[in-house]
This record gives C-alpha cells, structure tokens and sequence, in this order.
C-alpha cells in the first residue's frame, strides 16, 4: 500500500513564504543592565519579566542559540521562533532552532549544514542606557573548557535606533600599549575591593551611528550607550573583567563566568583568556573599526534604486549588509548565502510579505520586521517593492560564516 508523508509545518512554512521565513521577535532580559529604551518595546513592557530578572534590552535575531541568563532563564529565551498562518487563519510557532534542523541544507544550505551542522551566528540590538563593563569573550580554546563556543562578535550603530546616545556614548577597547600582565593581574585580584580600575589601562573610542567596530574573541571591550547591532557567532560565553561600572557593583561570580570549575579562583587561568597581543594593538582604529564600505558600485546601485553595504566584514565567522530601496522603487536583490534580516525604516513587500517597521511593540506582540531567508531564495533574488512615495525601506541582513559574497 503506498504511503504518503505528512508534509512537515517547517516545510508548510517555507513553501508558504516561498523562501523566506517569518520570525517573532525575541526578548532578553539582562539583570545587570539598565535597558535604553530604544528597541521599539512598549514602555511598560521592558520590565515585564519580572524586577529580579532586570529590564529588557536586548532583542535577538536569527537565533537558535539559547541565552545564558543563569538558574532564572526561561524556556526558550533567546531563541527565535517562526510563524506559520494556516489556511484557517490559526497561527503556529515553532523554533528556528529546529527548522534547521529538520531542513538542514534545504534552509541554510549545503555549505553552512554540512560544516557546522546548524545556524552558526545570531544577531542581536543591545540598548543599554549606560556602559558595559570592561569584559571580554572567549575564543574556541577556552571556551571548550567549559563546554561552549567561542565568540567573535561585530558592532554596527543604526542611525534609525539611536536619536538619543544613552549616558556614555564612548567604548573602551583593549589595553593601552605599555601596560604590563602584572597590572591587568592585580586589577582582576582587585575585583572584590569595590573600583578594581582595569579601564585606567584601556582607551576609549567615540561611537558613531552609521559606523561599527570589529571585537574578536579575547579582546576587551567595554561597550557604550548607543544602541548597537550585533551579528555574533553562536555563543553566549563572556566574563566580566571590570567591577564597578556607572556606580554599579558586578558580581564576582561574572569575573568567573566562563572559567573551568576546577580553576575558579585562579587568576592566571583569567590572563590566559586575554589575547594579549590583540589587546595592545597601537593600530587599534586602523585595524578594528569599521565604516560602510558599499557591495558595487554606487552610482549604478543607485540607479537601479538601492543601495547596498557592508557594515560587518572583518570576521570569517560571520558579516553583515545595510540594503537601502529608494522611494517608490522595486528591486531584486541576490545573495549567495541563507541570512536573516530586520527591518530598520519603511514599508512594502519582501518576497510574498508585507513588512513594515513597527514605532511600537508590546511582549508578546507578532510583527511584520523580522525574516529568515533562504539560501535558495537568496541565489534566486528577493524582489522588493517600497510602497512609500518618500521613505526608503532599509533592512540589515545578517550572514554566516565565510560568505562568498564578501570580498573586500
């Protein structure tokens, strides 16, 4: 007797989106941070969670990484979901996490599924009302150690998100040249004693919306105000190096966050996660900050009503476009690579989709910003139509790693 498969609510979705798939939004809360209120979130929502959880000031794309928020961590947090609309109007949520892994090559592609067997990267908006300690995140080495990824990670400022620049609008990166192991030592064996001062060896760099920075793993980096967007590698690994931060103690078990149990307490283990000849680059700006570098040539972009550029390139591990369509213009755009992308300013369609930018979300709420396509979809061309006679549509796209496209 033949049998006939049941067809799979990933496979429904992806044929129903022709591709490209729609996500919900992803809230995360961070209980050391005070969130800045410029991710869209209903005012009297970002603390919705609860005050023991702190306030929501991330919201995480394209992931199916989970967050490491510690014992308090809900189910699913940080992990993105799809939307399936059945015919009857009855609406499914599923994990993107799974969709690949059921879809596998057929999602992602080829290339990135049978390398890593998953989603590699996530991207995510951090708005954070003050600075971040000084912290670094681990590199695949030491985060072995403890059973994680290592994390290269990217910034890039969005001009839509970041009208007010928070109280310090300025990132420390690395070890100022000339400091010694010994001094950095003796500020991580200060942690404890209130103000540890490890930033009195760093410098500190003005941001600047439309521009990023590239941070690899085992570079120290305090992150300012701005509201920044951040594609990443798949991990959730950092450690805290800095003990007080806008008047705000961090807790010591942070400093240990990504050591080996049978190593807490060691500070040499703690130097050995710093890329010490990383930290005191004297090219630091040359070397680690980024400015929009555009995809082809402008003036022919712009004649076919786009405009298109990199704002993440100097990581294998994962990149990132800004894509501009003019007023009023219908575009298709080709990439050889599976991303996802979020919606920064505009409306119209995307593929089969309405999208918009919404001005306001409340928790829980479903959106029209935020998708996942394919890497089918990608090589074939997403045909976008701006429907606004003034505003442009600008979305940023997020890539894996080693994508062919990127050839700076």
């Amino acid at each position: 007797m033949q049998t006939t498969e049941k067809v799979t609510v990933a496979e429904k979705a992806l044929e129903q989106g022709k591709g490209i798939l729609r996500l919900t939004p992803t809230w995360v809360p961070r209980s050391f941070c005070v969130p800045g209120r410029r991710i869209k979130l209903h005012p009297d929502d970002y603390y919705v969670l609860g005050g023991e959880r702190g306030g929501i000031d991330e919201r995480w794309f394209s992931s199916t990484t989970p967050a490491k928020n510690g014992p308090l961590t809900g189910e699913n947090e940080g992990l993105s979901h799809i939307v399936f609309q059945d015919e009857d109007g009855t609406e499914t949520l599923f994990l993107l996490k799974d969709a690949v892994d059921e879809l596998k090559g057929e999602l992602i592609g080829d290339r990135l599924w049978n390398e890593y067997g998953a989603w590699p990267m996530y991207s995510k908006f951090f708005d954070n009302m003050g600075p971040l300690p000084h912290h670094l995140h681990h590199n695949d080495e030491q985060a072995a150690l403890i059973g994680q990824l290592g994390k290269p990670e990217a910034y890039y400022f969005p001009p839509q998100v970041n009208n007010h620049g928070g109280d310090f609008p300025y990132t420390f990166i690395g070890i100022a040249p000339g400091t010694t192991k010994e001094q950095i030592k003796e500020c991580l064996q200060n942690f404890t004693k209130g103000d540890n001062k490890i930033t009195n060896y760093s410098s500190a760099y003005r941001l600047e919306p439309g521009t990023g920075w590239d941070v690899p793993p085992g570079l120290l980096h305090a992150p300012g105000s701005l509201c920044t967007y951040e594609p990443q590698k798949a991990s959730d690994v950092f450690a805290m190096y800095q003990s007080l931060v806008n008047e705000a103690i961090i807790p010591e078990e942070l400093l240990w966050n990504g050591t080996p149990k049978d190593r807490i307490g060691d500070y040499d283990q703690l130097m050995e996660a710093i890329d010490w000849d990383l930290n005191t680059d004297p090219q630091m700006m040359a070397n680690r900050f980024m400015s929009p570098k555009p995809v082809s040539d402008v003036d022919e972009m712009k004649a076919k009503g786009y405009s298109e550029v990199w704002v993440c390139y100097k990581s294998d591990a994962f990149s990132a476009k800004e894509l501009t369509v003019l007023p009023g213009a219908t575009v298709t755009i080709k990439d050889s690579a599976a991303y996802g992308l979020i919606m920064m300013q505009g409306h119209g369609k995307l593929g089969v989709w309405n999208v918009e930018t919404p001005a306001l979300i409340r928790y829980g709420q479903l959106t029209n910003d935020e998708f996942f396509v394919s890497e089918k979809a990608a090589l074939e061309g997403v045909t976008i139509v701006n429907h606004s006679t003034t505003d442009p549509i600008v979305m940023l796209k997020h890539f894996g790693p080693s994508n062919p496209d990127l050839t700076l």
